[in-house]
């Protein structure tokens, strides 16, 4: 496995087929990808897991973490969320931080984040901004 730095387009369908395949292609398309640093984890050469971020200053948000589903529950996220935080270290980030589905909070605590008071819906699902010291 590695994981390297890609290009914004090469994280679109992945966020789409696992994070939102009943919308539109487009719908996966940030405004500010072309601002972002993304990166893949890559078994041989297969993309199989993505996440971008977004550093301002000293405070950097991840977004759009995703595995493709055949292979969840194999540690691919874990070990980009640990590529971040490393990745965020050696750029002086204080701060990482998430908007994290409610249902999913107590992954990201395995890694330090902590939950804020600022919670929110869309499209349905419940989100709870999470963040941790860098």
């Amino acid at each position: 496995m590695m994981i390297k730095q890609i290009s914004a387009a090469q994280t679109w369908p992945i966020r789409h087929q696992v994070m939102w395949p009943d919308q539109p292609f487009e719908y996966v398309k940030l405004e500010e990808d072309d601002n972002g640093i993304h990166f893949g984890l890559f078994e041989d050469t297969d993309l199989r897991s993505i996440v971008s971020l977004f550093i301002k200053s000293n405070e950097a948000q991840f977004r759009k973490l995703a595995t493709l589903e055949a292979y969840q529950g194999r540690g691919y996220a874990s070990q980009l969320i640990e590529h971040l935080i490393t990745f965020c270290k050696q750029r002086k980030v204080k701060r990482l931080w998430c908007n994290a589905r409610t249902s999913k909070s107590s992954f990201y605590q395995k890694f330090g984040f902590e939950e804020t008071s600022i919670r929110f819906t869309k499209k349905g699902e419940y989100y709870v901004i999470m963040e941790r010291a860098i």
